[in-house]
């Protein structure tokens, strides 16, 4: 079986909606994905999400099924460089965060400001809801590995957002997800591809191929939104 985890295109958060950049982004992908085999698409309820995914809907004749659970993970927290105004949970300073050795363990979600935020909770329901679509799929979560009841070539396309992407990376790989939303960056609208691997018959694995990929962009002759990244060096102007 096949994952593509794809993120929204360029936001306009204040609409929960696309930028003129992002709409384009969404048809470029589109075009490319017009051609690539899927076989079932799920969708974040989420305004841009929803936009990001219709061009390719109707391009390919597909029904996209909505999950709640797919929605960006939205958890907030407070920390020392944000003590009085929560964040998200997934946006702390470098500096800040690697100091506590808890973030690379499994127990990540036990750090006093993740506990306040309730963070184990929303991961766990994320989690829950990721095996349950899986197991419908044939792959069926057994401590760290899958068993597979139905070995299939089936492609899912799950439009969401980047956090959360991070978090069903994390899962399927059992990481602590604060090493995945600091140390990888997906542009907007990008493709994660991800495959399942059998090596042993009836236990598969998951096994990320490409992350971040934007093929599309780069045949459109667009270059991919900076709202994925902060400033690479502090004097820009980009984003601090």
């Amino acid at each position: 079986m096949k994952l593509l985890i794809i993120r929204h295109g360029d936001p306009n958060y204040v609409l929960d909606s696309l930028t003129p950049q992002g709409r384009t982004e969404a048809a470029l992908l589109a075009g490319y994905l017009k051609d690539i085999k899927i076989d079932y698409a799920y969708v974040s309820p989420l305004g841009r999400a929803q936009k990001t995914a219709r061009p390719t809907l109707e391009a390919k004749g597909l029904e996209a099924t909505t999950l709640d659970w797919l929605k960006e993970f939205d958890s907030k927290v407070r920390h020392a460089a944000s003590p009085l105004v929560p964040t998200c949970a997934w946006d702390w300073w470098p500096e800040d965060w690697t100091q506590h050795d808890i973030f690379y363990t499994d127990r990540w979600y036990d750090h006093p400001a993740m506990v306040a935020g309730g963070v184990r909770e929303k991961y766990e329901t994320i989690c829950k809801g990721f095996d349950e679509l899986l197991a419908s799929h044939g792959y069926v979560r057994s401590g760290r590995v899958y068993q597979v009841t139905h070995s299939n070539h089936d492609t899912l396309a799950l439009f969401c957002h980047y956090g959360l992407g991070c978090v069903l990376l994390s899962h399927l790989m059992s990481v602590s997800p604060m090493i995945l939303w600091h140390g990888l960056c997906a542009a907007p609208s990008s493709i994660t591809t991800v495959y399942t691997e059998e090596r042993r018959k009836g236990t598969a694995s998951f096994r990320v191929a490409e992350y971040g990929a934007t093929p599309h962009l780069a045949l459109g002759h667009v270059e991919p939104s900076f709202s994925a990244r902060f400033c690479e060096c502090f004097e820009d102007k980009d984003r601090h």
